[in-house]
């Protein structure tokens, strides 16, 4: 029976290869879907695991965490520098860490920060050492910098940069560990210096188009008790404890600041990725609804076309079960066929498009497949044999002498 039905298919190879390729599509849909939705939730949840509080200024809750944990280029209100200094002396807080943008480097953002953000949230250095001085910096594991290169800063937003800072050169001294976060594309510098290049936290008042250096020599200060500290676009907190974190959430919520966590922000894009998505698998069914029927027809005239050799299979003495087999098998082996080369392209082009997301915003997308898929196999092949029965019901069902006649 197999090997009659492997000839058949082979005699209208043609007609096969379109069947396959119709069912392989309207999977390929429904799989892209559910793989990339899947993919852009658990990144984007892993990407802010490190982050437990963020305070800013008071204003959008969403562009906060944008800016903050996937370092989405936007201009952000600033924080009085003060609400660093109580935060730090805060005894509910575990550290606090500044963190400053507005400069790049060939479209990958120049952070300013502390020692500490790095040493508690990166996992180590693959190579080299921490920053200790104001001209040194600290590469993301998915920047093309090596140790020793030297880059020179431009002030603005990544791809939106208008001059460079003549004066301003920053040595590459340590390459992180990949962490799958946007981090990974980012150079991490210290604080200060990003404050001193912009003329902030100093007396005497410049223009904000001015070109400002840094003492090279100077050593970090990462104490701001004493400070007289600019103001800042975010500070990510991290708390003592699970209660200290809602006492702090609850404490800086009220203007003119703002604390947010991050995965309660994201849980709202994932609500709102959710519709897109049902959206998108109502119309990966509708498409697969509509290969359905089309199936239906092309195997029932498929079927009416082959009356005559039904017929005669029949007059040589074949059981009424072994011409529903046949027919039915055919079938199964081309939707079949079509789901595998559908769930190959499906977790394909999520990959691509993965692979597309990451190097554009450094956040790792897991594109896979988990048990609970095998569910979806087994169901979809189950509508498979129903609909399969279809047409392998009327060649079981026609009387030998019809099909002879037709």
């Amino acid at each position: 029976m197999i090997r009659f039905i492997l000839s058949d298919l082979r005699r209208m190879w043609a007609g096969a290869l379109v069947v396959v390729l119709l069912v392989a599509l309207a999977v390929a849909l429904g799989v892209a879907v559910t793989l990339q939705e899947r993919g852009l939730r658990l990144g984007s949840a892993r990407a802010a695991d490190k982050f437990d509080l963020i305070v800013g200024a008071a204003g959008g809750p969403t562009q906060l965490v944008l800016s903050s944990v996937f370092l989405q280029a936007a201009p952000l209100p600033l924080l009085p520098g003060e609400t660093l200094q109580k935060l730090s002396s805060d005894p509910r807080v575990k550290w606090a860490a500044p963190i400053g943008f507005g400069d790049s480097v060939r479209d990958q953002p120049v952070v300013g920060t502390t020692t500490t953000l790095i040493a508690e949230t990166a996992k180590g250095f693959a190579d080299g050492r921490m920053f200790a001085q104001e001209d040194e910096a600290v590469a993301g594991a998915a920047t093309d910098l090596a140790i020793g290169a030297t880059v020179v800063p431009m002030h603005g937003l990544a791809g939106e940069s208008t001059h460079q800072h003549a004066d301003v050169r920053y040595r590459i001294v340590g390459k992180l560990k990949p962490t799958s976060t946007a981090w990974d594309r980012a150079i991490l510098v210290p604080i200060q210096a990003v404050w001193h290049i912009h003329g902030l936290g100093e007396h005497d008042a410049h223009d904000e188009h001015d070109h400002h250096g840094f003492d090279a020599d100077a050593a970090l200060h990462e104490d701001w008790s004493d400070a007289e500290l600019p103001g800042l676009p975010a500070i990510l907190v991290k708390p003592k404890t699970i209660a200290d974190a809602y006492k702090l959430r609850q404490d800086y919520r009220a203007a003119p600041t703002q604390a947010v966590f991050p995965a309660e922000v994201l849980t709202a894009l994932y609500a709102t990725m959710g519709d897109a998505r049902a959206v998108l698998a109502a119309i990966a069914i509708g498409a697969q609804v509509l290969v359905a029927a089309a199936l239906i027809l092309v195997t029932v005239v498929h079927v009416g076309q082959r009356r005559r050799q039904i017929g005669a299979l029949r007059a040589f003495g074949a059981p009424r079960g072994a011409v529903f087999a046949l027919v039915w098998g055919e079938l199964m082996a081309l939707i079949g066929a079509g789901v595998a080369l559908g769930y190959a392209l499906g977790w394909g082009v999520s990959a691509a498009l993965g692979a597309g997301f990451t190097a554009k915003n450094g956040v790792v997308l897991p594109v896979g497949f988990v048990p609970e898929d095998g569910i979806g196999v087994l169901a979809l092949l189950g509508f498979a044999a129903l609909l399969a029965a279809v047409p392998a019901w009327r060649a079981y069902a026609e009387p030998t002498v019809d099909a002879l006649r037709a």
